[in-house]
């Protein structure tokens, strides 16, 4: 974990069990919950919603058309509702605005995630977060909030109005190396899934998965990547020169 060689342009994070600590099922299972329960006290039919929900979500997991992933969920969830798209957006940014934040008040948020991240930005480094972009930005930027974290650091947040594929897809890293105005040689990715994140390495960015939170479906060989803590992480990021050269112009 010391070695610094390779010249970064760019740092790309995950954020569910990477900055933010978190069980990702635990925490869908309340997600789920909580907006059934927001859709059925304004007297609205919660079933043919969560149908519509898990439609959506599902488009957006296998799409590859080109289409947004916000224009996947919603052409695949509106057949099972009454209401247009517009009112149904409408609808649910006063979910996103109250309940949704309301999930995170137990989350423990990890100092080590602002630290790292502070140093990075002071040091000069574009800081993307390339999360599933499966949420509006709203939801984005309320898990950062709970992770301790200031999501104006961040030169560009995925989510699903600005992403066209998903996670472990490498045409959403492409995509985000598009964004950057960088390839992947100038990039390291920070993540916690060694299917999901680790894809990015296949375009050439570095790597470090964090161990705190690690998801491994595939038995990886962690001898193969730098690894640690976050902890390990935000230490070894002290180390790291200056950017020299800053990626850019970064879209949003």
């Amino acid at each position: 974990m010391t070695d610094t060689a390779r010249r970064y342009r760019a740092i790309c994070f995950d954020l569910d069990g990477t900055l933010l600590p978190m069980d990702l099922d635990a925490f869908m299972n309340s997600y789920f919950n909580a907006i059934y329960d927001f859709v059925a006290a304004a007297g609205r039919d919660a079933g043919a919603f969560m149908e519509g929900f898990r439609a959506g979500i599902r488009a957006m997991a296998s799409h590859d058309d080109g289409r947004t992933n916000a224009d996947a969920y919603w052409d695949a969830f509106c057949p099972f509702v009454e209401g247009t798209r517009a009112e149904w957006e409408s609808f649910l940014e006063e979910f996103y605005a109250g309940p949704f934040g309301d999930l995170g008040a137990a989350v423990q948020p990890n100092p080590a995630a602002a630290r790292a991240l502070e140093t990075l930005a002071a040091a000069g480094y574009p800081l993307a977060l390339t999360t599933m972009p499966m949420f509006p930005e709203a939801a984005v930027r309320w898990r950062l909030r709970w992770a301790g974290v200031d999501p104006d650091l961040f030169a560009r947040l995925t989510h699903y109005e600005n992403s066209t594929t998903v996670k472990p897809n490498l045409l959403y890293y492409a995509e985000n190396l598009a964004a950057l105005s960088v390839e992947g040689a100038d990039v390291l990715m920070v993540g916690n899934n060694t299917v999901e994140d680790r894809a990015f390495m296949d375009l050439g960015a570095d790597g470090f998965l964090v161990t705190d939170w690690l998801i491994d479906p595939v038995d990886f060989d962690l001898a193969a990547v730098r690894h640690g803590s976050l902890d390990d992480f935000a230490a070894w990021a002290v180390a790291l020169p200056p950017c020299e050269r800053p990626a850019g112009p970064v879209a949003e």
